[in-house]
Formats: C-alpha cells, structure tokens, sequence
C-alpha cells in the first residue's frame, strides 16, 4: 500500500496475516451459513458481527506498547482466576455445563481468556526470575501454582479440554523459559501412570465414556460413539472434491452433532472435500509459522516467551480439533480457531493476533506509546 495514500500507521499492520485471518473466518461464514441450511441465521450474521467487532479490537491491541502487557500480565491473571470463581458460584449452565457468565451481549467464557493469561503471566515470571535460577525448584513450583490454579476450577466446571489447553500453554512456556526437559519426561511418565487412576476416579462419567469409546469407537456408534463416527462418516464422504457448497447430508439431516462448534472442520470437509480441509490447514500453518517468526525476532525475553507461548496455543487449538473430528483424539470440546461458532473462542484467538501484532510491531520500530 502507498503510504500517500494510507496513513503510516495502517499501512504498518501486517496485511498479510490479516487477510489469512480474515480469509479463515470468511471460509468459516460459509460452512456456518450452509450448516444452517443456507441462512445467515443463527450462526453466520452474530459471528459475522462479532468478528468485526473483534478484529477492530485486535488492531487497537496492536498498538499497545509491550510494556502495558508486561505490567497486566499478573493483574489480568488474578481477575480472570476470581471470575473463575464467580463462574463457580454464579455461572450460567449450558449443555451440564457451569462455564460461563452472562453480561447480556455475549456469554463469557473465562476459561478461554485463561488460555492467553496463562501464557502472559508464565512469560512475566520467567522475565522476573535470574536466568541461572530458572532450573532451579524456585523457577518451578511458583509456576506450577499459577498454572495448576486455575487449571483445577476448569476442570470443575467441567472442562477437560480447555483445562488441557491451560495447562500445555503454561507447560509450553516453561519449556521455552529453560526447565529441564528431564521433569517434562517425568511429568509425562508420571501422567502415563496416573491416567488409569485419573479415569476411573476423577473425570465425570461423560467424560469417562468418551476416553474409552475413543479407542473404540464402533462399540457403541448410536451412543457415545456417535459423535467420532459420523465425523468420520462426514470427512470421508467429502472425497478429493467434496459434494458441494450446501450439498453436505450430515449435517443437513442432522446426522453430526455440533457441526456449527466442535464438529465444524467435518461439516466442511464434507463439502469442500481433501482440497478444502487441505487449504484451511495451510492457512492456519502461516498464521501459526508468522507467530514463531514474530518470536525469533522478539528483543526482549517476556516478549519472546509470549508469543512463542500464544503461537503454540493457536496450534494447540488447531490440533487437538482436527484430531477429535478425525477420531485420533478423544472429543474434548476445542473449537477450531476463527471457524467454530462461538463469541469467546473467537475473542481469544484475534486477542492473541492482535498481542502478537503489538510484539512485531515493536520488533520493527520500537516505538514509545501509541
């Protein structure tokens, strides 16, 4: 763009990766449209809107110098972890579920925005914390407290997959920060064990059943296995081609559940086919490759560790919804990122755009305020 023409400012953002947002959630406007059987209502106009909205949201963030994240990176983690508590005791209840607060124009999710907190305040206290401590058991378990918090009243909720994605971003972080990959084998060693017990004691029946019919999914495909089979039935008939825009029988006949939400990749995939699925994964590997680009450049280590931290969580939300839909993972319950309807999983993921926006753009100028 002329800078003539356009403003210095505007022509900075980085237009690349705005037209691959907005050409993911574009895609995903039409699957909603077609699942809805070709009308605008009741998905496609509200996530039209609130995608607007929220892309707007996403550009004012880019211009928030990095300082502002480094100092609100505590605070926001505490008010989030209290609203989690008032979820608890005064959350609204959808689907068994006690997860979100109703402010009237959208049904918040805190556990979502959990996702991105987690990430900022792991990254700060590393910042904080002397490079030669950070293998010690003080540059641990502090982390482990901020991460196992509110990881725990998520799984309450309960939420097994968003208490999941809380956990492999704090986990990713660390990771990143320096900590021994020793105790990360011995965290997944001592997981493996403790699985059985965490099975059968642990996790709600639901969520029980939905581990075991996981490895066996033909067992039961009219009850719990339902979902996992007619996702699969929907990706597999799509072929190479797919059968068409609006053309789709799953999901039109009310064959797969949830396939405006977590089920959306399959409802695509059975119109659009392999080329379509194959498409939208190339633009999520760009988003996702800018986002660890946007690290590498980072000059400072709060920076670095949160956008390599919130660019793993964009690819955390990416894979663990195409291996649920393909049946290489239990169903969980991650949208896909831009694509599934739904107001606060939308709001996280262009607030992690616009937060890495703001890193790159410092990367480049280092400007001081707006």
């Amino acid at each position: 763009m002329s800078r003539a023409v356009v403003p210095e400012q505007l022509a900075r953002l980085p237009w690349r990766i705005l037209f691959l947002v907005t050409a993911i959630s574009g895609f995903g406007l039409v699957m909603l449209y077609s699942a809805a059987g070709g009308s605008l209502r009741p998905w496609a106009l509200p996530q039209g809107i609130r995608f607007c909205v929220f892309l707007g949201g996403a550009i004012i963030v880019s211009r928030v110098p990095e300082d502002w994240f480094r100092k609100a990176a505590f605070p926001v983690y505490g008010a989030l972890t209290l609203a989690l508590v008032a979820v608890e005791l005064l959350g609204a209840i959808r689907g068994g579920s006690q997860r979100w607060l109703d402010l009237g124009f959208i049904r918040l999710q805190p556990s979502e925005l959990m996702k991105l907190s987690i990430v900022l305040a792991c990254a700060r206290f590393y910042e904080m914390l002397p490079s030669n401590e950070t293998r010690s058991f003080g540059g641990i378990w502090p982390v482990a407290i901020l991460i196992g918090l509110p990881a725990a009243f998520v799984l309450k909720q309960p939420d097994l997959g968003t208490a999941m994605m809380i956990c492999a971003g704090g986990a990713t972080v660390m990771f990143l920060a320096g900590v021994p990959l020793r105790l990360f084998v011995g965290g997944a060693l001592a997981l493996a064990v403790a699985a059985p017990l965490a099975v059968n004691f642990l996790l709600h029946d639901y969520q029980r059943n939905r581990v075991l019919i996981f490895m066996d999914p033909e067992s039961d495909p009219l009850g719990t296995g339902y979902h996992i089979s007619q996702s699969k039935i929907a990706i597999g008939s799509g072929g190479i081609w797919g059968k068409g825009f609006l053309n789709g029988t799953q999901s039109h006949l009310d064959y797969l559940p949830e396939g405006h939400t977590d089920f959306a990749f399959a409802t695509m995939a059975e119109e659009w086919g392999l080329v379509g699925g194959v498409l939208l994964i190339a633009a999520y590997v760009l988003v996702i490759r800018w986002g660890l680009d946007v690290a590498q450049r980072a000059k400072s280590r709060f920076a670095r560790l949160t956008a390599a931290g919130l660019s793993m969580t964009l690819f955390f939300y990416v894979a663990i919804n195409l291996s649920m839909v393909m049946g290489l993972a239990p169903v969980v319950g991650i949208p896909l990122p831009l694509f599934s309807n739904g107001g606060s999983a939308q709001m996280t993921v262009l607030l992690c755009i616009g937060i890495l926006m703001a890193i790159d753009r410092q990367n480049r100028h280092r400007p001081h305020g707006f």
